[in-house]
């Protein structure tokens, strides 16, 4: 039996990470082993990867010294940063830069570097629509990570360049329906009828292991993803008829969103502006079919929620 080939997967206690590491664990054919990097080697989900045959890393993305090690004699690396931390554009182009010179300087073969669309190609600065943030960005965990992408060009870095969109997962977090005071629960979102793009996770992590797979084929591509494209009010009503509760959708204008002060919301706010504003050229870079081609078990929203209805709280 060949040798497997190491796969270098940063965030891999992550969502995205993780499912990316897991779908690599668990395919016998992948041909790859994975080594999965945190900051914590200790926690629960690291033991949990380790379990799985995960070989585990400690690096931190702040620390370039450190990166060296986990890329050491790998064939291919999976590599997340998380705006979401610290909510820095900055801070996550720096961390990229950080790990497009140690893939280089390590020689891996086959990088996934997982990127945003720039939203100014669409809502230019001098577009009054949406307020500019952070100086230079309409929604900057979008245009930060799209500006990172020539750091692994720049760096020899064979790469793919992997586009995600909303995680349904979201939908049992900050986006969970909210009850209404007639005891209805609700979807708050900005999106009027426009439709939002939403994919699993553990698609992104099927998909991912299939672009290893393809090996050098799909270097220096762009592959933009989702489950299905699906107004908001489509979306409560599978809710509602998949779990058996009256759920309903409320839409808000951008402003009444940015309005309501959670941190973050002008981000946020900006990045649904951005989906609704711009869902032609964002659903149409996301061709269902070819997603479906790299990973047939693809979920649509129906699919994915019959697998995780558990998850809601209703408390």
């Amino acid at each position: 039996m060949a040798e497997k080939q190491t796969v270098t997967v940063f965030g891999a206690t992550g969502q995205q990470g993780g499912s990316v590491a897991r779908a690599l664990l668990e395919d016998p054919d992948s041909g790859f082993s994975v080594r999965a990097v945190t900051r914590d080697p200790d926690s629960d989900r690291a033991r949990e990867l380790e379990r799985l045959g995960a070989e585990m890393v400690r690096a931190d993305m702040d620390d370039e010294a450190s990166l060296a090690p986990a890329f050491e004699g790998a064939y291919a690396a999976y590599l997340v940063t998380n705006f979401w931390e610290d909510m820095d554009a900055a801070h996550e182009q720096a961390q990229a830069a950080a790990l497009a010179q140690a893939a280089g300087h390590a020689g891996v073969q086959h990088a996934i570097w997982s990127t945003l669309e720039d939203t100014r190609d669409c809502i230019p600065l001098d577009d009054d629509r949406m307020p500019t943030l952070q100086g230079s960005y309409k929604v900057p965990h979008f245009d930060g990570k799209a500006e990172a992408d020539h750091y692994f060009m720049d760096a020899g870095v064979p790469t793919t360049f992997l586009r995600t969109t909303f995680y349904w997962e979201n939908l049992f977090g900050v986006f969970a329906p909210q009850r209404a005071e007639d005891g209805a629960y609700e979807l708050i979102f900005p999106m009027g009828e426009h439709r939002l793009s939403g994919i699993g996770v553990e698609d992104i992590g099927r998909t991912a292991a299939a672009i290893f797979k393809r090996g050098t084929d799909l270097i220096a591509a762009t592959v933009s993803i989702a489950g299905e494209h699906l107004p908001v009010a489509d979306m409560a009503a599978a809710l509602a008829e998949s779990l058996g509760r009256p759920v309903r959708y409320r839409p808000l204008t951008p402003d009444a969103y940015r309005d309501l002060g959670f941190p973050g919301a002008d981000e946020v706010s900006n990045m649904f502006q951005f989906y609704a504003d711009c869902e032609t050229r964002f659903t149409g870079a996301r061709d269902l079919d070819a997603v479906r081609a790299l990973n047939p078990a693809l979920q649509d929203f129906a699919t994915w929620l019959a697998g995780h209805r558990d998850r809601f709280d209703w408390s």
